[in-house]
């Protein structure tokens, strides 16, 4: 309690949305970018964004507060670390994860005691439709999404530094999404090669991301449908965030088709927030709960992915802590299987 009295915490509670739409309106209004333009006062912030000139210096007297900038309405306002990742610019930018936490799932969360009452997803009760089909039929929106998704990568950097990688073979990102994961092992592997898997409209965006950091002879991407097949014969298979996505049925499929495709020494890599049975790590229990409200998934304790990866012939092997309260799980063919 930041002073002592317990109304204190329940304001600070209720009050987050706001500090979190505050920073939404920053990267909307792209006032990252026009600080880094030199355009520092609130006088030219106002006439930057087109906005009144009181409201933009009294947001940005609430994000200086909360360290997003420093700096004064009158002498300019400097961009923080934190502020410099909302730069449409960085190499790793936060703006379009500021853009949709503030649109699509600001609105989804609205529907919070809806979602709970029925255990359907936030989303579709605000847009009518779910999250899935939103983006299918709004490529724009889409795309936003997909760069969003792309934003929170940095745990990515930390894979090949906790697992033993072999030093040739073929690597195989299920589900691998704009390729950012696979990217950051083959880099730091340069005996490995690479093949990413997912539906065909997201291998055509692999392709660009992959191909502006990658050698084209160091992989290719195959468009496909998890829930039917997965490629075969690699010796190393990753599944990043994507489980959480999906209900124990679906995933004990995915499961499945990726246990029937992996040689016997071949591992699973799985990224994902695990719930811990004992403790508050936050980030897990905040996930979970947005997961229902984004799509209807869920977040899983330890217990709850051993007992996925062992419906599947998969036995776990072992877990590795990364940045974000994320967790690298590593499983391997069960000895009695295949």
């Amino acid at each position: 309690m930041a002073d002592g009295h317990p109304e204190r915490r329940v304001v600070d509670i209720l009050t987050g949305a706001w500090q979190a739409q505050a920073l939404h309106a920053a990267a909307a209004l792209a006032i990252p970018d026009h600080i880094h333009a030199g355009h520092t006062t609130a006088a030219a912030l106002a006439a930057a964004t087109d906005c009144d000139k009181d409201a933009v210096e009294r947001l940005m007297r609430l994000l200086t507060a909360i360290g997003v900038f420093t700096g004064t309405a009158d002498t300019g306002y400097r961009l923080t670390p934190a502020g410099d990742l909302l730069r449409t610019d960085h190499a790793r930018s936060m703006r379009d994860m500021a853009l949709v936490y503030g649109q699509e799932f600001h609105r989804a969360w609205g529907a919070v005691t809806a979602a709970v009452r029925t255990g359907t997803s936030g989303f579709e009760h605000a847009f009518g439709v779910p999250l899935r089909e939103h983006l299918a039929t709004d490529p724009p929106a889409a795309a936003r999404f997909q760069r969003a998704m792309n934003a929170g990568n940095v745990i990515f950097q930390d894979v090949p530094a906790v697992h033993d990688f072999p030093a040739t073979g073929t690597v195989v990102d299920v589900a691998g999404g704009a390729g950012a994961l696979l990217a950051a092992v083959l880099h730091a592997r340069p005996g490995l090669d690479g093949i990413l898997f997912d539906i065909p409209p997201v291998t055509v965006f692999a392709e660009e991301s992959l191909g502006r950091t990658l050698d084209a002879d160091r992989y290719r991407t195959v468009g496909g449908n998890v829930f039917e097949e997965v490629p075969a014969g690699g010796d190393v298979y990753l599944l990043s965030r994507v489980l959480q996505d999906w209900d124990d049925a679906h995933c004990r499929r995915l499961l499945a088709n990726i246990r029937a495709a992996m040689p016997a020494h071949a591992r699973l890599l799985v990224v994902e927030r695990v719930v811990a049975e004992h403790g508050q790590c936050l980030l897990p229990l905040l996930w979970d709960l947005h997961l229902l409200m984004a799509a209807g998934g869920r977040e899983r304790t330890l217990d709850g992915y051993r007992t996925l990866l062992g419906g599947a012939g998969l036995r776990l092997e072992a877990v590795h802590r990364l940045p974000l309260e994320t967790s690298l799980l590593v499983a391997a063919p069960a000895k009695d299987d295949k």
